[in-house]
């Protein structure tokens, strides 16, 4: 992911010039936060869940409703060219000031939650040569994930210059070894074998809950999609915010969809949901051979690595930009000279800590990991999708560039409704485990206003917080007593 150079803004003292993006750039950074884990996991999670029928329609769905959605980034980038920091900033504008802090908190956690996806990922491809790493959920892995967590901190903590430079190179570097993927795939696709998954098996159930269980791997790896308005900021031309989202999106699709596609040619699709992630390296290995395994192994690193380093600073941006409005913690506003948000970084790797502990006692890390990053995106995302419905309906509202158009109307009343079906698709166990991380983060929210000297809550946001409390705390008596398992 490309990123500023400097900005310089310590929280005292003269702000440096913002350093500003072109639109290559920015593409690459839409691509740089889309491409890393979950491409990888596509194979197994949807053999695990449909046939070829339903992962067209999932495709259809996911493809349509996430184009939605950068539809609507797209033109609350031109419509609201005064909001920094994309999906935080527009929950902010269209519903308060306590929803858009849980936008952003729950953005930036699941960026951390993201983040933890892909060191279990990464010991889980070494574990197929390393035993004692097994699927990246035994001691000696979370050891070596937690080395990697904060050898990356230290990284980035010596600017964000220098990280960017790495990530330029692999940006390039992860989709060469999925594209091969794709061709060999193409090479060895036997039509009988595809024919056969074409279905799904017995286990998938109806087409309706086949197309509903993928709708979660869908949103994880669709995350990203709004790289570029997380960064709006550091545009030259405001319009290259929207249309990298788009050329973004666009190129980032028909990858994955292949990805998925074509793996149904190569096994039973009753194998492939048996395969060890990374689940690509199985299947290119059935084709051509073991090379074909260490071949997407090394090409996974190398993705891993560079969307772990986007998804670091996106995460560390939206906590810092947060509190330059006043809505966290003046301490997560400060920044070091070289443009590095020390605070919010320590933060971002903290809580990814955290979580990758939590996952030694989960039955399948990655899912769990994986699944959870996708339900904490969904409020995000639907606030978003709703306010530019809201734009759309009163178009005079302060702020607001341009004219209102019907096209606009529709896009965001798709994109609500999108993101209203993933909300359902993820299914009460992680609907409440998100309120569990939702509840505690109101502590911040309270001492931004304390350090204010602001009323704690209105009515509204009285309620809304007391909802998040009810529901984090069914979550843990459900954790508990048994009803729902990690």
């Amino acid at each position: 992911m490309a990123q500023a150079d400097t900005h310089g803004d310590t929280g005292a003292g003269p702000t440096a010039p913002t350093a500003k993006l072109t639109l290559l750039t920015l593409t690459a950074m839409v691509v740089g936060s889309m491409v890393g884990a979950g491409v990888f996991s596509l194979p197994r999670r949807f053999a695990q869940e449909t046939g070829v029928a339903g992962a067209l329609i999932a495709w259809s769905v996911a493809g349509l409703g996430m184009l939605m959605l950068a539809f609507v980034f797209q033109t609350l980038a031109v419509r609201r060219p005064d909001l920094d920091a994309g999906v935080y900033a527009y929950a902010k504008a269209g519903f308060g000031e306590y929803l858009g802090f849980f936008s952003a908190f729950g953005y930036w956690a699941s960026a951390c939650v993201g983040n933890v996806t892909y060191w279990v990922l990464i010991m889980s491809t070494i574990g197929a040569i390393a035993p004692a790493l097994g699927d990246g959920d035994t001691a000696l892995a979370i050891i070596l994930s937690s080395a990697g967590l904060w050898g990356f901190f230290l990284l980035i903590r010596r600017g964000v210059k220098e990280a960017t430079a790495i990530n330029r190179i692999v940006t390039v570097a992860k989709v060469v070894p999925i594209i091969v993927f794709v061709i060999l795939a193409l090479f060895c696709f036997k039509p009988s074998v595809f024919a056969d998954n074409f279905g799904g098996a017995d286990y998938a159930g109806s087409l309706f809950n086949q197309v509903r269980g993928t709708m979660l791997a869908t949103v994880f790896v669709f995350l990203g999609v709004e790289g570029a308005s997380v960064y709006s900021r550091h545009a030259k031309r405001r319009e290259d915010v929207g249309r990298a989202t788009l050329l973004g999106f666009l190129s980032v699709f028909a990858i994955f969809a292949s990805v998925t596609i074509v793996s149904y040619g190569i096994l039973p699709m009753a194998e492939i949901a048996e395969l060890r992630q990374p689940s690509m390296a199985g299947v290119l290995e059935a084709a051509v051979g073991t090379w074909g395994s260490v071949f997407v192994s090394v090409g996974l690193i190398v993705s891993v690595l560079g969307a772990y380093l986007a998804w670091s600073l996106m995460a560390a941006e939206v906590l810092f930009v947060a509190a330059k409005d006043e809505d966290m913690p003046r301490f997560l506003g400060r920044s070091s000279g070289d443009d590095v948000p020390v605070p919010a970084l320590l933060m971002t790797t903290a809580l990814s800590q955290v979580v990758l502990v939590v996952t030694a006692f989960s039955d399948d890390a990655f899912s769990f990991a994986l699944d959870l990053t996708s339900a904490l995106s969904l409020i995000p995302f639907l606030l978003a999708a709703a306010f530019a419905v809201k734009i759309a309906l009163r178009p005079r509202q302060e702020g607001v560039v341009g004219r209102s158009t019907r096209r606009e109307l529709v896009v965001g009343v798709l994109a609500t409704l999108y993101t209203a079906f993933l909300l359902f698709a993820a299914g009460l166990k992680f609907v409440l485990v998100s309120f569990i991380i939702y509840a505690p983060a109101t502590f911040l929210f309270v001492k931004a206003r304390r350090e204010q000297n602001r009323r704690l809550f209105s009515p509204k946001e009285a309620l809304i917080c007391a909802v998040s409390v009810v529901g984090a705390v069914v979550g843990i008596v459900a954790l508990a007593v048994g009803w729902i398992e990690l």
